[in-house]
């Protein structure tokens, strides 16, 4: 770590002239790969920061009518600074890893027919150089600044594990060299080179966070263990593998050992998480995955973990000064170097963004590295308040979990100071919030980035004046800091004399560690581990109950896997990594951090989460009735005469049941009853729900991978009615309805005729697309004629989601025989109902009595009438119309720039956006939906796919969606579809 290395037998940047990159003219290379190599190919110039690369091509033309290209490899040439002995190590190591780690694909020196690698020193119009046509590797690098996925920056990790582990033990002359961007040298390349950067600014701001890194590595440079790396695994120089997609798939490939030598074996990783931040969306927090794999495969000992941060702070430090140097060295000829100015500076500002005491500590806790670092013990210092019972205080809870805070009151800025000042009116001495308690009333709504919600300190009020008395710290190791709110005047410090504070004050009380960095008192979820390690909790200070942190990360995770343990595994969960939801307001959705998201797609709760009409009228009737709807109550008959009251002529009686599954299941079977037939025609790609009769007539294959292979010989299916990736689409669409009523009329010729037709009014599982205009009513007029009923299907379409009509049949001027309604009855109480003629209903009674327990119930039906009070009073349709149509609007005006949007279905607040790789083609564009929505919901926006392709995003809000909500995720999705998923 001094200046006092042995001379190195290869490069020594130190001792070396300054580095201009070899720029030989695409023409001569190509003569001397012709002459040397037999090759005759084109060259595609390729970026570098000291060398010069091609891709070398060869070029086949077929009778003048196209012509195709086919890579060779890529020609590199090395700067003449470099050693012969030096690129045989290069060589040699990119062998070792191949052999180590035969799934990867490794750019290795390509070798001629007789297997002699293709690698010379050629005499060149700028002196002899040492050219080699290298292996290449299609499928693309990471290169550019668009996002990368939580899985790609994983297995960015997990490369470079498998590259550390292959590298270890590995020795060779051609390691002994001195590179600049090897970090045990940070200090002296930033001290030579920072003087040539252009702005004054940003090199003091360089340099000083360099030297502050460097002394961090300083300390731990004795326990860092050294070995070959490769030391440029970064996203220019890893390669995705092909046939996963349009969007690429996650890398396989290694390139570029131009920087191959020996160095602390940890670097390997902390240059490929580098890279990661200057990548769209990224921040310090988002390279956590890369390090997370990297310790899985080759552990990271505790003073490793401790080295991350601060080297990558230093490479950033490197990359800026480095970057600049070259520019100016090459004369503005250096377009890579030119062109990586800004995106090294963003390295560097994300490095420095979170202090490294932060970072190192929030790394340790997500590896469950224990790391050596002094815990002060509680009661370090003398503090007492006068008279104050502890006991009397009351401790608030605004925590998303919270009982006390009601429905949407969480908005109120002023909440926290009211509960406070409602508890010291009721007598208590003091309120206080805790420490590490996220707070639901800092959870910002509409934000693409989680708000600070995690306290890392107490909030107190007194009922009375106050003398908040300090003596001298017993302990250097800590600091105490009171602040005043809301003007935050008057830091503390435990020296400073006793603070006056006036009755009802909220002060705001913090223990930090007293060489660290200064604390915020409210700090964002994802770096609270790393943040509260800085702290001591001050409340046992103070007489009150110490502050753990509920819902912890492991906490979560362990939640999860007791989820998986005791569900069934055919119950999923929504994303690989869910948030923990614990609360919901309106079209919101509140995680147990604090994060606020936007739910676009939860048609289950049509007038929003959190509805204190339905929640008023459900609590007020549980504590006075619940039973089955056998008994008498007025309850039912209200609810059932209303829902009646709703459905056109002659549909007038109701059947109450617990869900949209058990509808249709009921729906099916009061047809087989009413004709009785048992032969059922249904619309393929649509699901109707999982109880027996509703499976066999779901046909969707993304609901049942088997769905068509395994439905019981009763059930026929027709085409889809889908106009745009049907078998008939655009004005083609017509033929749907003749074709489908010509089935149902040979299946009566045949001797079977069906009992029922059963359709969702408005295609839903495909997307929200409507079917094509006179559907409906020429397949009615067939089933019927053929002694049939007609079924709809309005569990996901009804209740006024389409915005011009309450019912989806209406969009197809028709009146069923059966409606099946669910979802949207009860607003998530369990609630759904079949609604029929009194004939129909009457013939059902052969199956002998039917009821459902909690279907009718009490406190369903009162659920269901506060629903239809919502509609009524709330203006729910109106605004689904109204938000809809522009949210539709603006959703097309998307697909005018982003071409991965095939369409735009649907109508009201039943949208599907269709993704598509091709236009022509339709191909469905299902991976990247898959990723698109995973993108959304890191962005706030919670978002799923649906069709039977898996390629539409399901735009199924809650009615009560308001335009803002709309615009942000618009916004999400723009963003999205720019920077990429």
């Amino acid at each position: 770590m001094d200046d006092h290395h042995p001379k190195p037998r290869g490069f020594d940047f130190f001792g070396a002239d300054d580095l201009p990159a070899p720029n030989l003219p695409a023409a001569e290379v190509a003569a001397i790969l012709r002459e040397h190599w037999g090759l005759d190919v084109e060259l595609e110039s390729l970026g570098s920061q000291q060398d010069q690369n091609f891709l070398a091509v060869r070029v086949f033309t077929a009778a003048g009518s196209f012509s195709a290209k086919s890579p060779v490899g890529v020609v590199k040439i090395t700067n003449p600074a470099f050693t012969a002995t030096e690129l045989a190590a290069q060589d040699a190591a990119a062998s070792r890893i191949a052999a180590h780690a035969p799934t990867l694909r490794i750019a290795t020196t390509t070798t001629d027919a007789a297997g002699r690698p293709r690698s010379i020193v050629a005499e060149t119009s700028e002196g002899p150089l040492g050219i080699r046509l290298i292996a290449f590797l299609g499928g693309g690098t990471l290169h550019g600044n668009a996002y990368l996925s939580p899985q790609t920056v994983s297995r960015m990790g997990e490369l470079a594990a498998h590259v550390s582990l292959a590298l270890a033990g590995f020795e060779h002359d051609g390691l002994d060299r001195v590179l600049q961007w090897d970090p045990r040298f940070a200090d002296r390349v930033v001290e030579r080179i920072a003087p040539h950067h252009p702005d004054a600014a940003k090199r003091e701001r360089v340099t000083d966070a360099a030297a502050a890194a460097w002394a961090e590595l300083t300390a731990l440079a004795g326990d860092l263990p050294l070995q070959a790396v490769h030391l440029d695994l970064t996203d220019d120089n890893v390669v995705r593998a092909t046939g996963e997609g349009a969007g690429g798939g996650l890398p396989d490939g290694l390139i570029d050992f131009g920087d191959v030598t020996r160095s602390w074996a940890v670097a390997e990783l902390a240059i490929t998480i580098s890279s990661v931040l200057h990548h769209a969306g990224a921040e310090p927090a988002s390279v956590l995955p890369a390090i997370r794999a990297f310790h899985a495969l080759r552990p990271l000992s505790p003073a490793e973990v401790a080295a991350i941060w601060p080297l990558v702070v230093v490479r950033g430090a490197v990359l800026v000064v480095s970057g600049e140097h070259q520019v100016q060295l090459d004369g503005g000829e250096n377009a890579y170097a030119a062109d990586g100015i800004d995106r090294e500076w963003r390295i560097f500002e994300q490095a420095v963004s979170a202090p490294t005491a932060v970072m190192t500590a929030l790394i340790a806790t997500d590896l469950g590295v224990e790391l050596p670092v002094h815990e002060a013990a509680p009661g370090t210092f003398g503090v007492r308040l006068l008279d104050l019972d502890p006991s009397a205080a009351v401790r608030l809870d605004v925590s998303p979990e919270s009982d006390s805070v009601d429905a949407g009151a969480w908005l109120d800025p002023d909440l926290e100071e009211r509960l406070a000042l409602a508890a010291l009116d009721a007598g208590a001495p003091a309120a206080w919030l805790p420490r590490a308690t996220p707070r639901l009333t800092e959870g910002r709504i509409r934000s693409a980035a989680s708000s600070a919600t995690i306290p890392t300190g107490i909030d107190v009020w007194f009922a009375d004046d106050r003398q908040l008395e300090m003596v001298e710290s017993r302990s250097a190791d800590l600091r105490l800091v009171v602040e005043v709110a809301p003007t935050m005047a008057g830091a503390g410090r435990p020296d400073q004399a006793a603070a006056a504070l006036p009755r009802r004050t909220r002060i705001r009380i913090r223990v930090e560690r007293a060489d660290g960095p200064a604390v915020p008192h409210l700090v964002r979820p994802e770096y609270a581990a790393g943040w509260l390690a800085q702290t001591l909790d001050p409340a046992p200070m103070l007489g009150l109950a110490a502050s753990a942190r509920p819902n912890s990360p492991e906490e979560n995770a362990t939640l999860l896997a007791r989820r998986t343990a005791s569900f069934a595994e055919v119950q999923e969960h929504y994303y690989e990594a869910p948030p923990r939801i614990e609360r919901g307001w309106r079209e919101h959705l509140v995680g147990v951090d604090g994060r606020v998201h936007l739910d676009m797609v939860n048609n289950v709760t049509p007038l929003g989460h959190g509805h204190v009409g339905v929640a008023d009228a459900v609590s007020r009737q549980l504590r006075r009735l619940n039973t089955n709807s056998r008994f008498h109550y007025g309850a039912v008959v209200e609810y059932a005469e209303r829902l009646a009251a709703l459905s056109p002529d002659p549909l007038d009686t109701v059947f109450l049941v617990n869900s949209g599954s058990e509808a249709t299941d009921l729906a099916v079977r009061v047809a087989l009853a009413a004709t009785g037939r048992r032969d059922v025609v249904a619309i393929l790609e649509a699901y109707h729900g999982w109880t027996y009769a509703s499976d066999a007539v779901s046909t969707s294959v993304a609901d049942n991978p088997n769905a068509l292979e395994t439905r019981p010989d009763w059930v026929h299916g027709v085409d889809a009615p889908n106009p745009f990736r049907g078998v008939h689409r655009g004005a083609d669409a017509a033929r749907y309805a003749p074709e489908a009523a010509a089935a149902i009329a040979r299946l009566a010729a045949d001797g079977r005729p069906p009992a029922a037709f059963i359709a969702e009014t408005f295609f839903g599982n495909a997307g929200g697309i409507p079917l094509p205009d006179g559907y409906l009513a020429e397949v009615y007029a067939a089933v019927r004629a053929a002694g049939g009923l007609a079924i709809a299907d309005e569990v996901q379409a009804g209740f006024g989601r389409l915005g011009h009509w309450f019912w989806g049949f209406e969009q197809q001027g028709v009146v069923p025989d059966v409606i099946a309604v669910a979802k949207a009855a009860g607003n998530g109480y369990p609630l759904g109902a079949v609604i029929t003629t009194r004939e129909i209903a009457a013939r059902f009674r052969s199956q002998g009595y039917f009821f459902s327990s909690t279907g009718g119930s009490p406190a369903s039906s009162v659920a269901g009438l506060a629903v239809l009070d919502a509609f009524r009073d709330e203006g729910l349709q109106r605004n689904a119309l109204e938000v809809g149509t522009r949210l539709k609007h603006r959703l097309e005006e998307l697909a005018t720039r982003h071409p991965l949007i095939g369409a735009v279905h649907g109508l009201g607040l039943y949208l599907g956006v269709e993704f598509v790789r091709d236009r022509a083609t339709l191909e469905p564009a299902t991976a990247e939906t898959a990723a698109i929505c995973d993108r959304l919901r890191e962005l706030g926006v919670i978002m799923q796919p649906t069709g039977d392709h898996q390629n539409v995003l399901k735009t199924k809000p809650p009615l009560c969606l308001d335009d803002d909500s709309a615009d942000f995720f618009v916004a999400m999705l723009d963003r999205v579809l720019t920077e990429g998923w």
